[in-house]
């Protein structure tokens, strides 16, 4: 059987899901050992301690399919055939979707069996299992998904979430059954999946990355009042009403703020606004 580690000593699975004809692994470098710079040393040094590892995805494939985020490709071995997914029936609405989302036209089909090992990143990757159901992503976590799920991009469902909501006019639809990689910022430990029952949800800030297609999403005042919303100091919330779920990271805006006070030469971030919902 085909392993995606091999002869690499330094690599351990983190996670890993299975489901009809497709497996998938999230493999870590443990350790980057083959740094001759001094300096880089260091940064690495820091970064192993911080979690900061090398990691990526392999993906093995029984008479099956996947679709994969643009460039994401690093190598394949076996019976597998790689198609650009765009034929004459799709080509206008793929371009027009490229143009309005910035996502690539063509997402890479890989069809047959084998295994397919995807690029390294430092970014965490989510790996799901869609059950007959409908997740809205936010725009660049998608990486790639079984056949057996249905990628596209979908237009807010009122102007207050398109104009205000901090997620943009468009977001991107997975939806049927199979598994799902979505590449994110923060690890899943700081994630905070809220399941919500015919109830609502008030979120100070652009920090969902991921919600249930079943779920109405707005953008409201955070009172009543427009005087109220202007002495509690929050204004306009992002608004989820319905049964479904929100995953929430509300740490992206910590990372954010990390590295607006490195790139400023700050020698800390007191002076700088961690509030979630200026990080648009």
């Amino acid at each position: 059987m085909r392993s995606a580690v091999g002869t690499r000593e330094n690599i351990r699975i983190i996670d890993s899901a299975e489901s009809g004809g497709v497996k998938i692994e999230v493999m870590e470098y443990q350790k980057l050992l083959g740094s001759t710079n001094t300096s880089a040393a260091m940064d690495l040094y820091f970064m192993e301690k911080q979690n900061m590892r090398a990691r990526q995805v392999a993906v093995y494939i029984n008479n099956d399919m996947v679709t994969v985020e643009p460039g994401a490709m690093s190598y394949f071995q076996g019976n597998l055939e790689m198609v650009s997914g765009v034929n004459a029936g799709n080509a206008l609405g793929r371009l027009f979707s490229g143009a309005v989302t910035g996502e690539a036209m063509a997402q890479p089909e890989y069809r047959g069996t084998g295994m397919l090992v995807l690029e390294p990143s430092f970014n965490h990757f989510l790996v799901l299992q869609l059950d007959r159901e409908e997740i809205i992503v936010d725009k660049g976590m998608f990486y790639c998904a079984q056949g057996g799920v249905t990628v596209k991009a979908v237009a807010q469902r009122n102007i207050s979430s398109a104009l205000a909501g901090g997620e943009g006019l468009f977001q991107i639809s997975l939806s049927g059954s199979g598994l799902v990689v979505l590449e994110c910022p923060v690890p899943s430990c700081e994630i905070d999946i809220i399941e919500l029952n015919n109830d609502v949800l008030r979120v100070d800030g652009n920090f969902a990355v991921l919600r249930s297609a079943s779920l109405q999403f707005t953008v409201e005042r955070s009172a009543r009042s427009l005087l109220g919303s202007a002495v509690s100091g929050e204004g306009l919330v992002n608004v989820y009403r319905g049964t479904g779920s929100v995953w929430l990271a509300p740490t992206i805006k910590v990372y954010s703020t990390i590295n607006t006070a490195r790139m400023m030469g700050a020698a800390s971030t007191k002076g700088l606004n961690m509030n979630t919902s200026n990080s648009r």
